[in-house]
């Protein structure tokens, strides 16, 4: 499996307005920019994506490690987050999708990325479901 995290994924899908980098892998990637809780310095993510109404679902995996990814403890800690899908960037605000909503919204993004069941598995850390809201 080809990294999805480095650098250049970010810089090329930047300068490219997403030409190069959405598609990826037989799924569809965006950029989430988050603000490090203790550094206060902006991180921007490529993380796997599916469309849920209005919104953008995004999954917390880190591949099933025990530990959250980074830019989820970041959001949690300040949940305004900026997006970029192709060449739509917009502010948005981070949600995790409630015990409610979350079945639904996993089936959504496994059936984009069935390792996430894999990666549910390996792990005994509810891995989340966020919800990137657009904001207006």
């Amino acid at each position: 499996m080809t990294m999805l995290y480095g650098k250049e994924h970010v810089e090329r899908y930047q300068q490219t307005d997403g030409a190069e980098g959405h598609d990826w892998n037989g799924t569809t990637t965006l950029l989430l920019t988050t603000t490090g809780r203790k550094s206060g310095q902006k991180h921007t993510t490529p993380l796997i994506y599916q469309r849920h109404g209005d919104d953008y679902l995004v999954v917390a995996s880190k591949g099933g490690a025990d530990a959250p990814p980074l830019w989820y403890l970041n959001l949690e800690a300040d949940p305004e987050v900026e997006v970029q899908v192709l060449a739509d960037r917009f502010p948005a605000r981070a949600r995790t999708a409630t015990p409610e909503e979350k079945p639904e919204m996993w089936r959504t993004m496994a059936a984009t990325w069935p390792d996430y069941d894999d990666y549910q598995r390996k792990t005994s850390r509810e891995i989340p479901v966020v919800v990137l809201e657009r904001e207006s």
